[in-house]
């Protein structure tokens, strides 16, 4: 039984977006693996951009310094 967790920041991915991902990320265990989609467990977890840091430094300030 694949377990798939997806982290993403919370930047508006539509409920559409999400639900496609979770088609996208089970069909492709079933045609790469072979595995039943049943069985496959996709989860999304979106993170607030303060919780989350790339090279020292939060995507909240990196966002702030990218549109100066």
């Amino acid at each position: 039984m694949p377990y798939v967790n997806i982290k993403i920041t919370n930047e508006g991915a539509t409920a559409e977006q999400k639900k496609r991902l979770i088609e996208g990320v089970t069909k492709m265990l079933q045609d790469i693996l072979g595995k039943n989609p049943q069985t496959t467990c996709v989860v999304i977890e979106e993170v607030p951009t303060d919780n989350w840091g790339i090279g020292g430094e939060t995507i909240t300030d990196r966002r702030k310094r990218e549109k100066k």
